[in-house]
């Protein structure tokens, strides 16, 4: 099943690979992308990915995690965007952007360099910081900026920033759309309760923390091609005491599919500690996999499971269980950028490397026999 196509509507994914968002903080001070960026993507094209997803382009520059961020909200960001998207079609992936907007997770140095606050020795580097915008005052930890709390007029606004991004999106060429409502950024941080202590219209009830992520979504289907899947990223649990459940998720994910979005990417985390929510220790393999199980279940929507799936067998047995629709990889494929060829080979569909591109598969095969000789 992972190298049976996935039809979206009218979108056909060539397999059941997904590089997954992730942020590599390379571009320039513009949020422009660059050669490095069409190297990064491509070669997960290259090796067997059917679904390739750029990291969080960003739609308002106030909402950056950091100088290097990728963005979208300009129209002069496109060009180098629709350089990759034509590369990675033209290898046969699915290109797909992520829509981001970092919220209190702002004004950050990059990930190498601690995703500390930046501070005057940045400005002296010629990075200032700026001041956050999030649902409240509250820092989402305590080595981050202290956001300004939005007003709802502000955050009325939002959908119009995504939709625009969305517009942007199209014209760059991506074929997939995601909304990042997870990881404690913008629109997480409007879901959960720990983060929302905000009255109406945007908070103070379940329906209320729900608005920003459904108006966004909405204002994104509404431009957003009909022919195109909308994909939308959740923290399907905050993992920490009050926080989002499951079952809060679900309720989500009935509410986003009436809008028109066609897959839930299940993840966890992300409102007060790491990016990834675990409740029994360090994650294990797969842990992630019974919320994209259940919500696809309980709310009749496809998902995508992503969460330390490192075997190709592991992932095989995610989709012949009914448990998501898609795999999604990150630090596995960053590992192996021949992930998806190496996996057909593994599962016995590709015994003669023929789905290697071809300046690789003869080489390949002599491995191949080298290995058999012993």
């Amino acid at each position: 099943m992972l190298f049976e196509p996935l039809q979206l509507r009218g979108v056909t994914l060539p397999n059941r690979i997904a590089v997954s968002p992730m942020q590599v903080y390379m571009a320039d001070a513009k949020g422009m992308a660059n050669d490095w960026h069409l190297h990064h993507l491509g070669k997960f094209a290259t090796g067997g990915a059917g679904l390739v997803f750029t990291e969080g382009l960003i739609v308002d520059p106030v909402g950056r995690s950091t100088y290097s961020d990728c963005g979208i909200w300009t129209d002069a960001q496109i060009p180098p965007l629709r350089r990759i998207t034509d590369f990675l079609r033209a290898q046969g992936a699915v290109p797909a952007a992520q829509l981001h907007h970092a919220g209190a997770k702002a004004a950050r140095r990059r990930a190498w360099e601690g995703f500390s606050a930046l501070d005057d020795e940045d400005a002296a580097k010629g990075e200032p910081p700026w001041q956050p915008v999030g649902v409240s005052e509250a820092r989402t930890l305590a080595k981050y900026h202290a956001p300004r709390a939005m007003t709802d007029e502000e955050v009325a606004a939002i959908p119009e920033t995504f939709a625009q991004a969305a517009r942007r999106a199209d014209t760059a060429g991506f074929d997939v759309v995601e909304l990042h409502g997870a990881h404690g950024y913008l629109i997480h941080s409007f879901l959960s309760p720990v983060s929302n202590t905000r009255g109406a219209p945007y908070g103070g009830s379940p329906e209320a923390r729900m608005k920003l992520a459904l108006d966004v979504a909405e204002a994104v289907r509404e431009v957003w091609p009909a022919r195109k899947p909308l994909f939308v990223r959740l923290s399907c649990v905050d993992g920490v005491e009050g926080g989002l459940c499951i079952e809060d998720s679900v309720r989500l994910a009935h509410e986003l599919k009436a809008r028109g979005v066609d897959v839930i990417d299940c993840s966890s985390g992300g409102i007060r500690s790491a990016t990834s929510s675990s409740s029994s220790g360090p994650p294990k393999p797969g842990f992630q996999v019974p919320y994209a199980d259940q919500i696809r279940r309980e709310a009749d929507l496809a998902t995508m499971a992503v969460g330390l799936i490192l075997k190709a067998q592991q992932a095989e047995d995610i989709l012949r269980n009914g448990d998501a629709d898609i795999i999604a990889l990150g630090r596995a494929v960053l590992e192996d950028p021949n992930w998806g060829l190496r996996a057909a080979h593994e599962l016995g569909l590709d015994p003669n490397r023929d789905r290697w591109p071809n300046p690789y598969a003869w080489a390949v095969r002599a491995l191949d026999a080298a290995r058999d000789a012993g």
